[in-house]
Order: C-alpha cells, then sequence, then structure tokens
C-alpha cells in the first residue's frame, strides 16, 4: 500500500493545474455566472498566520462547488497595498514602502499558493499599480466635478502617532484603529468626499439586501444614523459694558436640530460643543474665557466614545457673558459648553430640555438648572420622562399630543422640519506618502484644478525621505520638481496637491477591476460589468461594516450615477468571518508570541488537512480557538480516504444502506455549502466514512461520487485518487453529482404533541435528531403555538418517538 505523502501529492498538483490553466476564467457570456469574492488583504510583513486563510478556504470551496455546477466563476484575488499599515511597516523595517511591498506580496502569494486556492491569477490587482490607481484618480476626478469632492479647513481627527488626519471611521472605542493613539482635533487643509449627499440612499438601499447579514445591516443603519426632527433658530444676547452701564445686545443667532420640538418650552438652557465656532467668535464678550478655553483643551483630548458614554458624569462650564432666547417663550436662558456635546452630530448645539431627556436631567441636576415639565406622563422631580404624551406649560398648544405639537411649535417659532445624519462627510486626504497622489493642481488665479484625464496616471514619485513630518504635509511637499508645475486652465504658475488618499480609495471599487484589468481605455467595460456585477457573494471581516461596506457602496452609487455601471448595489450576498483564536484563547500576534504558521501546518500535515480543519472548527461566522491536536483528527480522516481508495475491489456492489447514506450525504454536503454550513458537512462526510469502513468497503462508482463532493474541501487529495483510478480529465471539471431524492429522503415518524396532557396536534419529526431540537419544532408548531400563547410554560416532558407534552 503507498503511503499518503501529502508533500509530493500538493507540489505535484499545484504545478500541474498552473500549466492547465485550469482555474482561468472564460468570458463566455453564455454561461450563468457566479462571482465569488474574498475581501483583499494588505500584504504586512508578518505574512499570514492560520487565522487569514479560514475565509479564502471557505469561498474556494463554494467557487469549486459552482464551477461543478456549471457555472462560469469569476474567483479572484489581488493585494491593498497602499495606506498606513504598509507605510508603518515600511519605516520600522527602514525599508521603501516600494521595496517592502513587492516583498510582502511574494511572499503572501506564495504562503496562498501552497494552500490549493483556485483563483484566476491573470486578473491579479495592486492598488500601487499606476494603471490601477489610475482610474481611482479619475473617479476623484468626476466626484471633483460634480461637486462631491472639495476642499476644507476645519478641525479634523488628527492621530499625534500616525501624524495623518484620519476619518471617523478609522477610529475603534474613540482611538486610531492602527496604532490605538489617543487622537486629537487638529485645524488642517483637507480634502473631503460628500458622502453625506448619498445618506438617504444608503440607508434605503439596505432594503434591496435581503442577503446581507442583519447585524452588519444593523451596523450601517447606526452608522448612518438618520434622525428626524426640527432645525430652530435660537437668538443670542451677550452683555457688553458701554458708559459704565450693562446693556444687552443680540449678538447672532445660534441654530440647533432637535428630534422633539414639542419639547421647546420646556429648555431651560443651551449646551454648544467645544469645538463650535460661537465660542470663538464671542471670545471677547466672554467674561470667564480662561475657563471656557481651559475646558476646551481638556476636551480635545477625549475620544467622542468617551465623550457621549450615558455612565459617565457630564463635564461643562458655563460661557458667562451671553444668553439665549427661547423662541418659543422669549425666556433668557444660560449657555454651556459641554463635551458631550459633538460638533460633528446635528449643528454641534443643543437646546437642553432636563425634564424630558435623561442626559439633560443628570446636567441639569449638578448644575442646579430648571427643571420644566411640558410633557405630561412622569414624574420628572425624580427622573426624565422621555416619552410622548399631552402637551402642558406651554401656552396654546397645551393638551396637544406630542406628535402633532411637533410641527406646530416648530411653525410657530419659524423653524424647519428637517432630518439629520450621524454620518460625516467622508476627511479623505493624508498627510503621508503611501497612498495615491490627489490629481489637483493649485492655481492662485482658477484655485484647484483636476489635472487633464489624458494625463492619468499621476504617479507617486520616489522620495528618499518618505516618514511623516507631523507639520500637517505630506513628505512629497519638499519635491519642488514634482510640486512646481503650470496650471492647466490657464497655464500659469500651480502646486501639485501634496497630500495622498487614505487605503480605503482603491478598496472602494477594486472589485470591479478584477473584471475588465487589462483595460486602458475605461475603468471597467459597461458590457463585461452587465454580465459579471454584482458580485454574488462577498466574504469577509465584520470589521468593516462601518467603513469599507459603506465605502464601496458609496463609490459604486456614484459610478452608477455618472453612467459607469448597470447597478446601484455592490453585493448581492455577504457574510463575515469568525476569528481563528490561537490556543490561549487571545488574539492571534507576535506581541502575544502565539502566531503559528500556516507553512509549518502545510509542511507537517499538508494543506488539505489544513483545509478541512479550519472548516470543521465550529460555524464560520463565530469565532472558535485552534488547536494542533485538533488538526491531526482531519489530517486522520484523510488517511482513512486514502486506505479505502487503495482497496476498492472491481465488481464490489455497495451496502444498500451505504447507497442510502451516499445520497443523503451529496444532498447534505451541496446544501451546506450553499448555506455556509461548512462544518457540518464536513461531519457528514466524516459519518459516511465512518459507514464504508464498516460496510467493508464500497464500488469504486460510489466512491467516485464521494471523491466529488470532497473535492472542493481537499482539492489536492482527491485530484491524485481521482486521476489513480484511471480518470484522464481533472476532478474539479467533473458535474457535482446528482442524488437520488427516494434515497437522501431522511427516515421521520409522526409525534403526538399534548398541551397539558390534551393532544393539540401531531408533528412530522426527522430521526436522530435531539431533544432540544424536538422541543424548538413543537414550540414553533402555529397549532400548539395558539394554545400556550401568553402562558408560562413550567415544564415540558418527552417519551421517545411517542408523545411530547407541554405544561403551561
Amino acid at each position: 500500500m503507498k503511503k499518503y505523502n501529502h508533500k509530493k501529492i500538493e507540489q505535484k498538483w499545484a504545478e500541474k493545474w498552473e500549466q492547465d490553466n485550469l482555474y482561468q476564467t472564460s468570458e463566455d457570456i453564455t454561461k450563468r455566472k457566479y462571482y465569488i469574492l474574498d475581501m483583499f488583504p494588505y500584504p504586512s510583513g508578518a505574512g499570514l498566520h492560520v487565522g487569514h486563510p479560514k475565509g479564502y478556504i471557505a469561498t474556494d470551496i463554494f467557487a469549486r462547488l459552482k464551477r461543478m455546477q456549471g457555472f462560469n466563476v469569476l474567483h479572484p484575488m489581488g493585494w491593498d497595498a497602499f495606506g498606513l499599515p504598509t507605510e508603518n511597516f515600511a519605516i520600522k523595517n527602514k525599508m521603501h514602502p516600494r521595496v517592502s511591498t513587492k516583498k510582502n506580496i511574494k511572499v503572501f502569494k506564495e504562503q496562498l499558493s501552497r494552500l490549493g486556492f483556485s483563483y484566476d491569477w491573470k486578473r491579479e490587482i495592486n492598488t500601487t499599480d499606476p494603471e490601477f490607481y489610475k482610474w481611482t484618480q479619475w473617479a476623484f476626478i468626476q466626484m471633483f466635478k460634480k461637486g462631491l469632492a472639495y476642499e476644507s479647513y476645519e478641525p479634523i481627527i488628527w492621530c499625534p502617532s500616525c501624524k495623518t488626519g484620519l476619518a471617523n471611521e478609522d477610529l475603534e472605542n474613540g482611538k486610531c484603529e492602527r496604532c490605538d493613539s489617543e487622537i486629537e482635533k487638529k485645524p488642517m487643509r483637507q480634502w473631503v468626499l460628500k458622502i453625506t449627499d448619498y445618506a438617504e440612499r444608503l440607508l434605503q438601499d439596505l432594503d434591496k439586501l435581503p442577503n446581507w447579514d442583519k447585524s452588519i445591516k444593523e451596523m450601517q443603519r447606526n452608522w448612518i444614523g438618520k434622525s428626524e426632527g426640527a432645525e430652530i433658530n435660537f437668538l443670542v444676547k451677550s452683555q457688553t459694558c458701554l458708559s459704565g452701564r450693562q446693556e444687552s445686545k443680540v449678538k447672532s443667532e445660534l441654530k440647533v436640530f432637535t428630534t422633539r420640538p414639542d419639547t421647546l418650552f420646556g429648555a431651560t438652557y443651551m449646551v454648544l460643543s467645544p469645538e463650535h465656532q460661537l465660542v470663538v467668535e464671542l471670545k471677547n464678550q466672554i467674561e470667564n474665557w480662561s475657563e471656557v478655553e481651559k475646558y476646551i483643551k481638556e476636551a480635545q483630548k477625549k475620544s467622542e466614545i468617551d465623550r457621549t458614554d450615558l455612565s459617565k458624569e457630564k463635564t461643562g462650564v458655563e460661557i458667562k457673558g451671553i444668553k439665549a432666547i427661547n423662541p418659543a417663550n422669549k425666556a433668557e436662558i444660560p449657555i454651556f459648553i459641554a463635551d458631550y456635546v459633538l460638533s460633528g452630530y446635528g449643528t454641534g448645539a443643543i437646546m437642553a430640555v432636563p425634564a424630558h431627556d435623561e442626559r439633560d436631567f443628570g446636567f441639569a441636576k449638578k448644575f442646579g438648572l430648571e427643571i420644566r415639565e411640558v410633557i405630561s406622563g412622569g414624574n420628572v422631580k425624580v427622573e426624565a420622562y422621555s416619552g410622548d404624551g399631552k402637551i402642558v406649560n406651554s401656552e396654546k398648544f397645551d393638551e396637544m399630543e406630542s406628535e402633532e405639537a411637533k410641527q406646530k411649535i416648530t411653525e410657530f417659532v419659524g423653524g424647519e422640519m428637517a432630518i439629520n445624519y450621524r454620518i460625516q462627510d467622508w476627511v479623505f486626504s493624508r498627510q503621508r506618502y503611501w497612498g495615491e497622489p490627489i490629481p489637483i493642481i493649485h492655481c492662485e488665479k482658477c484655485g484647484a484644478v483636476p489635472i487633464p484625464e489624458n494625463e492619468l496616471p499621476l504617479e507617486l514619485p520616489d522620495v528618499k525621505n518618505y516618514e511623516p513630518t507631523g507639520t500637517g504635509e505630506s513628505p512629497l511637499a519638499d519635491i519642488t520638481d514634482w510640486v512646481n508645475t503650470t496650471c492647466p486652465k490657464c497655464g500659469g504658475l500651480g502646486k501639485r496637491e501634496t497630500n495622498t488618499m487614505p487605503q480605503w480609495a482603491g478598496s472602494s471599487w477594486y472589485y470591479l477591476r478584477y473584471i475588465d484589468p487589462q483595460n486602458n481605455e475605461e475603468l471597467i467595460n459597461k458590457d463585461k460589468d452587465q454580465y459579471w456585477s454584482p458580485v454574488d457573494f462577498y466574504v469577509g471581516g465584520a470589521e468593516h461594516a462601518t467603513r469599507h461596506l459603506i465605502y464601496a457602496r458609496f463609490w459604486h452609487k456614484f459610478l452608477f450615477d455618472i453612467g459607469v455601471l448597470n447597478y446601484d448595489e455592490p453585493f448581492e450576498r455577504l457574510q463575515h468571518v469568525g476569528l481563528i483564536l490561537a490556543e490561549d484563547g487571545r488574539k492571534m500576534s507576535k506581541r502575544w508570541e502565539n502566531v503559528i504558521n500556516p507553512d509549518d501546518i502545510v509542511d507537517k500535515f499538508g494543506a488539505d488537512s489544513l483545509r478541512l480543519y479550519e472548516m470543521f472548527m465550529g460555524p464560520f461566522s463565530q469565532p472558535c480557538i485552534w488547536s494542533t491536536n485538533g488538526l491531526m483528527g482531519t489530517r486522520r480522516f484523510l488517511e482513512k480516504v486514502w486506505r479505502i481508495s487503495e482497496n476498492l475491489e472491481d465488481g464490489f456492489k455497495s451496502d444498500r444502506n451505504l447507497i442510502r447514506e451516499l445520497h443523503k450525504t451529496i444532498k447534505k454536503v451541496g446544501s451546506d455549502i450553499e448555506e455556509f454550513k461548512l462544518n457540518t458537512g464536513v461531519s457528514a462526510m466524516m459519518k459516511l466514512v465512518n459507514v464504508m469502513e464498516d460496510k467493508k468497503g464500497i464500488s469504486k462508482t460510489n466512491f467516485e461520487m464521494f471523491l466529488k463532493i470532497l473535492a472542493p474541501f481537499t482539492p489536492h487529495l482527491t485530484e491524485e485518487i481521482w486521476q489513480e483510478l484511471g480518470n484522464k480529465t481533472s476532478i474539479h471539471l467533473e458535474k457535482w453529482p446528482e442524488y437520488d431524492k427516494e434515497l437522501a429522503k431522511d427516515d421521520t415518524y409522526t409525534l403526538a404533541v399534548q398541551v397539558n396532557g390534551k393532544v393539540r396536534a401531531e408533528v412530522e419529526i426527522t430521526d436522530g435528531i435531539s431533544e432540544d431540537e424536538i422541543k424548538e419544532k413543537v414550540l414553533l408548531n402555529l397549532q400548539i403555538q395558539k394554545w400556550i400563547d401568553n402562558k408560562k410554560i413550567k415544564k415540558t416532558i418527552y417519551i421517545k418517538n411517542k408523545i411530547f407534552n407541554v405544561v403551561v
């Protein structure tokens, strides 16, 4: 008997598949298409650990299934290689980012190639390739022409460690997600994309995506954060000393956004964010400026998470010397500055109604401010009442219901009903070197002018010093020969934009380029887009729900709006990957010295053993803990398959029970791959192999059917056995086996269901399922639900295969 030599087999077939272009995507548009996509990796210097391939293995299994089902499959791979992660690695290792990127991609590609993935490498893309980012720059220019890309000068999120501006989406728990540093607010010139123009469509079109995980859609809804309410202006009065006497004078207006205009008569103070422009404008009228200024500086050190944490005691400072006038009752009310109000939400100012808002209530109690009830229904001396009800203490609006009063009171004070969004415009420039150059020239006469499209790509020039400056300028600013140029509009002197794009730029549309990677004339051929788009199935980390996925949907909708694309949503189905944790239960990290290199596992156990084990570990979307001992189990399973293949006898007739188990397994594995229940699919195949052993063998025909369903999981082993059995073509070009519906039927029985001892229904139960599964099925039965609705279930009694009694 030949030994199962995984090293020899895996190398042999990897070389043969590459030589035969086995996985090259066909351009035959008459076939049914299927586009399955991985979130492409950024090639870090550390290379892959065993947690990284989990999603790639799953999509590869899915792609192989779809090919065997007759689909024309697009399953590509590329590299998200611009941005902070790559640049920080290069700085740390004193290596130019261009050099480190090339080296890291080579390592990643070699590691991925060892795992037997069926990628079409002829479609490989790299966001740092000028022929790719030419079209990133082109898309930016189109946004600029439509007014969606604009320059801004205002406080932005600044990471003092990465020395660059960040978008809100680049934060985790209020800190820089790359280096975990505390962020600051720093006024700076930057480029911004007006994603807020698309906020409503990004929100509403989530309803077009029934195959997205509900939790990810909810995360997007919360991030977009739609609020319906009213915008209302408050007059601001400052106290100015004239000829030795106090004279009140109206200075300016203060606009607030509120979801509860029905409570306006209960507004007893106002609160501004520390960043609010009015604070600076009224500096000379503020009597306690030094106290206010100190508070502003302290607030800049806090993250937004800390500032808005409801459990923390609220802080603030009254701005003395100015008052606001409540437009509803003309009452003068104090104005505070407090860090729980954020500049990016609404107008950066709130009317505080302590009787009907929990946060305002705590603040008012702390500072001894008036609490005025205007909605009946609670005890506002004890706690805030935030519900609806009848209006009180609001003059002519008394006795009106809350919902009606919102519109009426807004009209009464000259306000407007409005919609507000939590999402902010996307800060799109980085003061770093390793990113796409922004294709803009600054001219004193013409302002910001895009470079001519026929001059794209604007290539990133080489620099000796690529470290961030921390001055607000990128290292490109020092290359005077590159910076100084002529204005394309007037021919006068101009200067190139020296900020670069963020890492998210190329990843916002990369999936489109896989469809048409060699096109030098346009971003994508519209006919090819018509055939291949949208992406049928997208698999990746849930951490991108409020960053990459929102950005990609925004770019996609914009490209659709200008006629580049045929569809307005990019991804039909979405699935996130659960992490593989180290054996110590922590995230794999060099810091913890708990990283396992997949190359070591492949050397010792084989790529097929690794692939099968990672799918067997547990539900795909759930985190699970790595166990090398567990991997040994899948290796033993493959050795069983190898032994059975060596002992097939001509003329052997399979046992009928084995044939039934085979057809059940074909049915289950096919549906489990489709539903990404890959662990139970593996389990079913293990059970089948045990039956083969018990029955002392299997016919060659039936064994070949089994090999076909195992092939997506373990491509090398099955290809080797398939060829050894005398087949001339690749098993991966075979049709997925069809199961006999009668043979694949599960054995079932009828279970009588009682409620308090009386039979109320009969339920069909599959043989072999657990009591918990039976209980779940019984309680979901509609006939039973009407007898137990609104009643407490005291206990359940199960007599195996006969009766299930629910006691209420």
